[in-house]
């Protein structure tokens, strides 16, 4: 392909104006108070996809937030490559650790980003991933490179676990048809290390309620003769533990596939510094599964972890209560061949079995998603390797991701393709925290290096 450089330098502050406006839409999905920012996004996104050049573009509506749907069919004789991201983004709380307002994006250098970094909820995770496909595709049709056939599907629920899109993906299987799916919505190891991603982890997430007294009470007139609902949550879920950090549900371990000495090694080839780690976090140890490293514990071994937990009085000053009630938000990432629905079923059996008498507990499963590892040797896998190389002057490194992105298995499922994660994000991007980012550099990167993907697929499904 020719000139791709060449157009990104021309239009960048074009495009990087462009994000930027996408970006102070607070499109969060999981908070219905933000309802017509998230469809107005969603329009955003469909005139964005007409103005790059897809000859058709709809709003798909759904139960939940629309789902963008475009396309370009230059011949139904070539490769057609499909498009998936999301435009919905994370909640920004806590607000008060943000440096800057989550939805007024500014740019800022840092360390890591020298030559600035775009600062603002969604801005890598994945409203910044996805647009990269935008402009890629503009990139493509204005410059009459476009070398095969291309879809989008957009949607605005993946941040509360896509169950429309899965009833959208099993309904539309005809006009979804691919060759492949590209989806930009992990990282890769660095700046200057290129990677793939080859699997992902599953998820399982719940909430839990422990309910004791039929109403707050006086501490001390009831302290020490009730069971206080928060000392007994928070004693359930330390037990969720043993003193190895293993998870201790009966079954959770039954199908968690245990990786060879061999590929562990291969996993350990990836440059990765501890101490850096450490200091990019400002902690002085790390922890986890005793046997495993840091790098294994968060993409090939499963976890569990409280994401919330509140109960009682928090405001300012004292209250001395007994709160009636406690409760807690906890995630599970799997590993492939662990079934969401059944450890979802484990845990709620083992919590409700193991509360003291005094206290009811209630379970309430929210979403949830199967893992995914796909292939090295696919034409797909090839091709994005080929692009890489290209735009960064190194081969890709496999690496396995501890993120989920529940659809990419029921894409597999239902529409008998393979997914190529082509990420371009950086673990110290920050995403679902305060002060997300994402790298001007790697922006503009992922923009040139997306086109020549199409080109290595199109050339090596000849």
């Amino acid at each position: 392909m020719k000139n791709i450089s060449n157009y990104v330098n021309e239009n960048k502050d074009r495009f990087l104006n462009e994000l930027i406006d996408l970006l102070k839409i607070p499109s969060i999905s999981a908070d219905s108070a933000y309802k017509k920012d998230v469809i107005h996004t969603s329009e955003v996104v469909k005139t964005r996809l007409e103005e790059a050049g897809c000859d058709h573009v709809e709003i798909c509506e759904t139960a939940g937030y629309p789902i963008v749907y475009g396309e370009k069919i230059i011949d139904k004789n070539l490769p057609t490559i499909l498009v998936y991201g999301h435009y919905d983004v994370q909640p920004p709380d806590p607000l008060n650790l943000w440096n800057s307002p989550p939805f007024e994006p500014v740019i800022k250098k840092t360390e890591i980003h020298p030559d600035g970094a775009i600062f603002a909820r969604g801005a890598c995770d994945d409203k910044g991933q996805m647009y990269m496909h935008v402009k890629a595709m503009e990139l493509m049709t204005k410059t009459n490179q476009l070398p095969c056939n291309v879809k989008f599907m957009i949607e605005g629920e993946e941040e509360v676990g896509s169950s429309n899109l899965a009833i959208f993906v099993k309904n539309n299987q005809e006009k979804l048809k691919n060759d492949v799916i590209l989806i930009s919505d992990t990282g890769m190891i660095a700046k200057d290390v290129p990677s793939i991603t080859t699997g992902l982890r599953g998820l399982s997430y719940v909430e839990v309620e422990v309910t004791g007294p039929n109403r707050d009470l006086h501490s001390g007139l009831y302290g020490g003769a009730v069971a206080n609902p928060i000392n007994v949550l928070t004693k359930m879920i330390a037990s969720l533990h043993d003193e190895n950090n293993h998870i201790t549900i009966p079954g959770f371990y039954d199908k968690v596939e245990e990786l060879s000495k061999e590929e562990r090694a291969e996993m350990a080839k990836a440059p990765f510094s501890l101490e850096a780690y450490k200091k990019s976090l400002d902690i002085d140890a790390v922890y986890g599964e005793a046997g495993y490293t840091t790098n294994e514990r968060n993409s090939i071994r499963p976890t569990l972890d409280v994401n919330g937990i509140w109960g009682g009085y928090t405001g300012e000053g004292a209250k001395t209560v007994i709160a009636s009630q406690a409760f807690a938000k906890i995630s599970m990432r799997l590993v492939p061949n662990q079934d969401w629905e059944e450890i979802t079923q484990l845990f709620k059996k083992h919590f409700e079995s193991i509360a003291p008498k005094g206290v009811t507990v209630k379970v309430t499963p929210h979403h949830g998603g199967q893992g995914y590892v796909t292939p090295i040797d696919s034409i797909g896998y090839k091709a994005a390797s080929k692009a890489y190389f290209d735009t960064f002057g190194k081969t890709p490194i496999p690496q396995r991701s501890g993120g989920s992105i529940p659809i990419v298995a029921l894409f597999e499922q239902e529409l008998k393709s393979k997914t190529i994660l082509m990420g371009f994000g950086l673990d110290s991007d920050a995403i679902h925290s305060p002060n997300e980012h994402f790298g001007l550099f790697n922006y503009y990167k992922g923009i040139e290096t997306i086109p020549l993907f199409y080109k290595y697929f199109t050339e090596l499904s000849k």
